[in-house]
């Protein structure tokens, strides 16, 4: 429990130096929109592109119980969300996104090192590199069909791909793809600048979501973000560990893909609602909720799964 405080407490931390920014008016909403911009096109693209072409080895089997598991939750979201709570599609997918994409980086990393060593970062980090490509990639694709339900299928076909293609995390994520495949080398210049721009993307998307806190109206949200918090860190990991067993996986696989799908909701979820302005106050109230709760769940999961 005294690791995992370590580790969360950064993180409401600058949250709440965000929202103390908000409040006392040292920066306005056009900051904060500057700041969101800035760590959606630049820095969030950089950290993307430095991992996806860093390499990787091993944590595939890991990966295919994890996202397995997550894609099954997003659909069961979707459909709660466009059936039950009958959000427009484009907002139920990034309803869908809050319930499955995880703070793997700025609370996975020091986390899974913390509880299996280095032993356990080749799995995470091979999670990670697929992460922003299966999910934000996914949610994009439905937020853009969203959009343009209404128009005839060819052009929500273009509509789509160009939306895609625009979006810069998960346009980066293909071009890292594509360059790690290729074997193209990074110069040295190229990578340092890019993890230094890089290294602004948790903190600077975090300040930010504390700043938009600042204007939150709860409304009739909280039901949904219970929802949420629910399907992320009670049904999520619970999948997950189900698929390592179908798959047979080891000790140290399955401990690492299920803390990793324990990890509460990342900002990036609420980056990308806020990009198409559609659910962002209840993204920020899911990834602020979770967190919270995820220092008992995450204590819990711990205590059952890890090794020794």
């Amino acid at each position: 429990m005294g690791v995992i405080l370590g580790i969360v407490a950064p993180v409401f931390i600058i949250v709440g130096l965000g929202y103390l920014a908000a409040v006392r008016g040292f920066i306005d909403q056009a900051g904060f929109r500057g700041l969101n911009d800035f760590t959606f096109s630049l820095a969030a693209p950089a950290l993307l592109f430095v991992g996806g072409t860093s390499g990787h080895g091993g944590g595939g089997p890991a990966a295919l119980a994890f996202f397995g598991a997550a894609l099954l939750i997003y659909g069961a979201a979707l459909w709660l969300g466009t059936m039950r709570m009958h959000m427009p599609l484009g907002e139920a997918g990034l309803f869908a996104l809050n319930c499955t994409f995880g703070n793997t980086v700025m609370m996975g990393i020091p986390l899974i090192t913390a509880a299996f060593g280095q032993a356990g970062l080749p799995i995470l980090i091979t999670i990670i590199a697929l992460h922003s490509m299966v999910l934000l990639t996914l949610a994009t694709v439905v937020a853009e069909i969203g959009l343009h339900r209404h128009a005839p299928w060819r052009r929500i076909v273009v509509a789509t791909i160009t939306g895609v293609v625009r979006n810069p995390v998960v346009a980066t994520v293909f071009v890292a793809l594509a360059w790690s495949t290729i074997g193209l080398p990074v110069p040295g210049v190229m990578r340092r600048t890019l993890e230094m721009l890089g290294a602004a993307t948790p903190p600077v998307a975090l300040f930010c979501l504390g700043g938009s806190l600042a204007a939150f109206r709860a409304g009739q949200s909280w039901g949904e973000v219970a929802w949420a918090t629910v399907l992320k860190l009670a049904a999520l990991p619970p999948l997950v560990w189900a698929g390592c067993l179908l798959l047979g996986l080891s000790q140290l696989e399955t401990g690492v893909a299920v803390m990793t799908a324990a990890l509460p909701t990342g900002a990036n979820a609420f980056l990308l609602a806020r990009r198409y302005a559609t659910g962002a106050d209840r993204s920020g109230a899911t990834v602020l909720v979770s967190t919270v709760i995820s220092v008992f769940t995450l204590a819990a999961v711990l205590g059952w799964i890890r090794p020794g």
